[in-house]
């Protein structure tokens, strides 16, 4: 079975790599990897490298990147998407292409297919985002696969409703979950001997993406956080960088000019997987507004403080503690931290065999 695996971000590769080590060990699968979206980006690092550092080959490099973060170069992006995966569509015969998510990048690859008849596997469907512009982006991409590997049984439901049939859509759980059972995370003292940093240090792990519907609020809504992030100097704050968004570069920037005044601050461009969960683990609580505030430390489970609309419609397990952006609510619930005691985490998102399940299911087509 001939499979291209598409790959648009650290993000994504971090959640794929049980999968793609399981089918590039299974002489049963040819797989090619294709890299493209800030995979190639200078601002985001590059991070194509983390899948050459770990053993694997890519067999397309595509730039695809935005120039800057308006609507206008965001669409232009998707545009220039469409056309480089065209040529390779056109090139190449796969039996299978699967992809993860519901980014714009995501959307346009998978759109440039369509006219190619190209059968399309779909991880993570189902989900639901009302702050963010991924939802649409999510949405289609389930109606353009005919193969489906959700998070959680209400995940599945979903896809169903949306496909008006249940012909192959899996409840699979999530590959993070796989990651998090398998992985060796780092201790507390190898992460320090890694990173330079110290999580014996109370630590607050903060990512905020934009909301990229409404978009003109992530200026509202950055100075909040700022505002908010100078007064927990009792802290470590180790910040990761916002996606390619609309209005991401807005937000690095402000946020590279906090960490640069602020001793306390720590930037990460990006930790890879390992670096990331590691430090997920041994922080004190999580800030922000990212998917991996819900399905990964759920495993733990970690205190999340999740803040605005862009996550807003996902599954809330009982470590999360959603609030609007202000200061005073953000202030009051790292407080509210005293209060959260330690829990099990409950395999609402699967019990570390998902990749097992998606090979089974391939070789079962």
């Amino acid at each position: 079975m001939k499979i291209a695996i598409l790959t648009s971000s650290r993000a994504d590769y971090g959640i794929l790599y049980p999968l793609i080590s399981k089918l590039k060990s299974d002489n049963f699968f040819d797989v090619d990897i294709i890299a493209f979206g800030s995979h190639l980006s200078k601002i985001s690092g590059k991070t194509k490298a983390l899948i050459l550092n770990d053993g694997f080959e890519i067999k397309y490099s595509l730039n695809t990147s935005p120039k800057t973060d308006t609507p206008l170069h965001i669409s232009n992006s998707m545009a220039n998407t469409i056309n480089k995966f065209a040529k390779i569509w056109e090139k190449e015969s796969y039996n299978l292409v699967l992809v993860l998510g519901d980014r714009y990048e995501m959307f346009a690859a998978c759109a440039s297919s369509i006219p190619f008849n190209v059968k399309i596997a779909h991880i993570h469907g189902g989900e639901t985002t009302y702050g963010a512009i991924d939802d649409c982006f999510r949405n289609s991409i389930t109606q353009m696969a005919s193969i489906h590997f959700t998070a959680a049984e209400e995940y599945q439901n979903r896809v169903i409703e949306l496909k008006n049939s249940n012909l192959n859509v899996y409840n699979t759980g999530s590959l993070s979950i796989d990651n998090l059972k398998k992985m060796k995370l780092l201790s507390i003292v190898d992460f320090q001997k890694k990173y330079k940093i110290n999580l014996r240090i109370p630590t607050i792990l903060i990512t905020f993406q934009p909301e990229t519907v409404n978009f003109e609020k992530n200026r509202k809504y950055i100075s909040i956080l700022i505002e908010t992030l100078s007064e927990l100097s009792k802290f470590q704050l180790v910040i990761t960088m916002p996606n390619e968004d609309t209005m991401g570069i807005h937000i690095r920037n402000k946020l590279e000019s906090f960490i640069k005044k602020n001793s306390n601050a720590i930037k990460v461009e990006t930790f890879g997987t390992i670096g990331y969960l590691s430090c997920m683990k041994h922080c004190q609580m999580m800030l922000g507004n990212t998917s991996s505030g819900f399905i990964e430390a759920s495993f733990f489970p970690k205190y999340v403080i999740n803040i605005g609309k862009r996550q807003q419609g996902r599954i809330i397990t009982s470590n999360i503690n959603t609030i609007k952006i202000s200061k005073n609510g953000i202030l009051k619930a790292v407080r509210d931290f005293k209060n959260f005691k330690d829990q099990e985490y409950n395999g609402i998102y699967g019990i570390g065999n998902t990749a097992d399940k998606i090979v089974s299911i391939f070789k079962s087509l």
